[in-house]
């Protein structure tokens, strides 16, 4: 049996499934606008911007990737889509529910349909005036751009994913170091972009253990956070604060842990703050083998916010680390059935039916049922195999 996994404690952003609009209104003849500014865009709704484009996020939203496919083919096969930005838009959508969906080669193959240059002339709103005029930029959703970069890796190829994240690193930054004419919206949106790159180079290298660039990455991170909120510094602490842990530097770790509770006891941040300082002393406790502490502590998060995953987790893999795994199973349970939105992941179905193994002779039959609930209230994407039937 595989051994059960503990959840991490930061999120590891999913590609955002809005598309980036194309851009404001229309200036004066005289001037060309730049498609940069979302909130000057002459679209008033998101069906304004793209064919019926609200259903599509609602969609997603739900995790109704399947709906999804069929939507976009609808729209392709009944030529709904009239213009260039809505043909990227809808590919970006269906990229992504095949992408959820687990079915990277149709997604690589759907990709591989674009000119390889996703900055290509094909893709500016100028090389369309009759569409858009005066409005010049790149139509390209930025998930487009993360998707190209990401799926190779999905089909094996974890190098060229990784070249293809630096080059969108780099590509980020040039926008940010010719910002001039952007908006503080804009510039805003490009620092997030750039956070969310480099969070997910972090979380490549970190898959392959490669620790020292993923400190060099994440301090570069912390030395640019100057001015920003207390939760994205402290996320960015306890970033570093578990890969000190990873590669041993259980000293390190505990002084970074310690700067995020100074944040807190500063009075910034609200119950997700204090649930992350529970949840990194916990942590400590776990290495220190000190399972009653850190179930102490993942009992606070609970109480404080009874949807914290990682709390409700890590709480029943350390009752079965103590042989409680009568308790353990009851605390999965009970949260399946009271906050499913929250905690119905493959992460906790997993260490579920490890803990069904472990304490019942007929865990096949237990886990079937298991199986046909997910079944009935799980997104498109959740992976069925975790039940292990």
């Amino acid at each position: 049996m595989d051994a059960p996994n503990a959840l991490e404690h930061h999120p590891h952003a999913p590609p955002p499934t809005d598309p980036d609009p194309p851009g404001p209104p229309s200036p004066p003849p005289t001037a060309a606008a730049t498609a940069t500014d979302p909130l000057n865009n002459p679209y008033a709704s998101l069906n304004d911007l793209s064919h019926e484009l609200s259903s599509l996020q609602e969609l997603a939203t739900r995790g109704s990737w399947r709906s999804i496919l069929d939507k976009v083919a609808r729209a392709r096969t009944n030529h709904l889509l009239t213009k260039p930005h809505e043909h990227l838009t809808y590919l970006s959508f269906h990229l992504i529910a095949l992408t959820k969906l687990r079915r990277f080669a149709d997604a690589v193959a759907e990709l591989d349909s674009l000119d390889s240059d996703l900055d290509s002339s094909n893709y500016h709103y100028q090389s369309y005036p009759h569409h858009y005029p005066n409005i010049t930029g790149s139509m390209v959703p930025f998930v487009l751009r993360w998707l190209h970069a990401e799926l190779p890796a999905k089909l094996g190829n974890r190098q060229e994913t990784l070249d293809r994240f630096y080059t969108l690193l780099h590509f980020v930054r040039s926008k940010l170091s010719d910002s001039s004419n952007l908006s503080h919206f804009c510039v805003e949106l490009w620092k997030k972009r750039e956070v969310f790159v480099i969070n997910t180079i972090i979380s490549h290298h970190l898959s392959h253990k490669e620790f020292v660039i993923c400190l060099a990455l994440i301090k570069d991170l912390i030395g640019k956070s100057e001015g920003s909120s207390s939760e994205d510094k402290a996320a960015l602490l306890s970033k570093l604060g578990y890969v000190q842990m990873q590669f041993g530097d259980l000293e390190g770790a505990k002084a970074t842990f310690s700067a995020i509770e100074g944040l807190v006891s500063e009075g910034k941040g609200g119950v997700e703050m204090e649930n992350l300082v529970s949840r990194n002393k916990a942590l400590l406790y776990i290495v220190g083998r000190d399972y009653v502490s850190a179930v102490r502590e993942y009992d606070v998060c609970i109480e404080r916010d009874g949807g914290d995953a990682v709390a409700i987790n890590n709480k029943a893999l350390c009752l079965m680390y103590l042989r409680d795994l009568s308790d353990s199973i009851k605390v999965l349970e009970n949260a399946l059935e009271r906050v499913p939105t929250a905690t119905l992941n493959e992460t906790i179905v997993v260490n579920l039916c490890s803990m069904y193994e472990l304490a019942y002779v007929n865990h096949s039959d237990i886990k079937r049922t298991l199986s046909n609930w997910i079944s009935r209230v799980a997104p498109d994407d959740f992976d069925a195999s975790s039940t292990r039937i």
